[in-house]
């Protein structure tokens, strides 16, 4: 067979859905892209180690959704490799460790919610990343991206630059991984920042749902109250379309009673371009005091595309309780190093 042309780097899932009708591209071919990347950048090269096992399983469920390609029912991600925290369970050959050595022979007999409803949508669990250790909340020092299983996650924009813990936390490896195109979209956990601070840090687009849209049945949990699941991902459009497929109720998680009716299957038609129009955003300056000079221009562009595009910025004061915080698990250091980096492909 000749070997696909198809570039993944910064693929969509649009366009691998596109290259798949157009038969320039397989799944099969998809996934050994994918695991190619994983052995040359993460366990090689720059070693991101933002994977912590790979689905010995993967290239077998992508030949299986390949045969029968084209039948009815099959949606976006139709046979689209996704990469999963592991602190959620998948009943394929792989562990549920929460990045600890406690944990490393823990194999789910019973799919997590998240993980049935990939496989129900066609996708392929690549398979588990790397993350801060018991999901950040085991220790008061611990690193953000660091366990004991994995290792350290780097950020892929700066790796071994870059201080410990400045590729955020707790869902450090699915950021790392979908920055370092290891795979067309993942899924982290959160209970406080752990979505949103990798999805920052990696120049990436997270999304912590309303707890109670998505199912937490399967996966390892920290607080009732705060805990959910949620897609990161290269695009808005793409953290969209996973965001439809994990959305639902189930009977295992008595909070999704409440998002029962309300809850989309597509939230894609929500996508709007002049949605920032009459948007109301606060900021505080004062969080800027540390940046330097370059810095504060990318900020102040920032704002001021936000405004060219009709929010309406408003100047806020944050309380915090000491200069020293942590924010969202990285240091302000860490965090003023980020703000300035610029997206690129490894």
């Amino acid at each position: 067979m000749e070997k696909t042309s198809f570039n993944i780097a910064e693929a969509t899932i649009e366009e691998i859905q596109q290259a798949f009708a157009a038969e320039q591209l397989t799944s099969v071919e998809l996934v050994q892209m994918y695991l190619d990347r994983i052995e040359q950048f993460d366990k090689n090269g720059p070693k991101i180690n933002s994977v912590l096992t790979v689905n010995p399983d993967a290239l077998k469920i992508a030949e299986e959704l390949d045969a029968i390609r084209g039948q009815d029912g099959q949606g976006p991600l139709y046979g689209i490799p996704v990469l999963v925290k592991d602190n959620i369970d998948t009943t394929d050959d792989m562990p549920t460790t929460a990045g600890t050595i406690a944990l490393q022979d823990n194999y789910a007999m019973v799919d997590s919610f998240v993980a049935a409803q990939l496989r129900a949508a066609g996708a392929i669990i690549l398979g588990k990343t790397n993350l801060s250790e018991w999901a950040f909340f085991m220790a008061e020092k611990g690193v953000s991206g660091y366990s004991a299983l994995g290792g350290q996650v780097q950020n892929p924009y700066g790796p071994g630059k870059f201080e410990a813990g400045s590729v955020g936390g707790s869902s450090s490896g699915t950021g790392a991984a979908i920055a370092s195109n290891l795979a067309a979209v993942g899924i982290g956990t959160e209970t406080s920042g752990s979505i949103l601070s990798p999805a920052s840090a990696n120049s990436i687009v997270g999304i912590k749902p309303t707890v109670g849209l998505i199912s937490r049945t399967g996966i390892i949990p920290i607080a009732e109250s705060q805990d959910t699941a949620g897609p990161m991902a290269r695009t808005v459009a793409d953290a969209a379309i996973v965001l439809g497929i994990l959305a639902g109720f189930d009977k295992e998680d008595p909070k999704t009673l409440e998002s029962d009716g309300n809850a989309l299957s597509d939230y894609t038609p929500h996508l709007q371009k002049d949605a920032l129009r009459g948007a109301r955003i606060g900021i505080d300056r004062t969080f800027l005091s540390a940046a330097d000079t370059e810095e504060r221009k990318v900020m102040e562009k920032a704002i001021a595309d936000m405004e060219a595009q009709g929010a309406i910025i408003e100047d806020v004061l944050v309380p915090r309780r000491n200069s020293n915080r942590k924010f969202y698990g990285m240091s302000s250091s860490a965090v003023s190093t980020i703000t300035s980096a610029k997206r690129r492909i490894i």
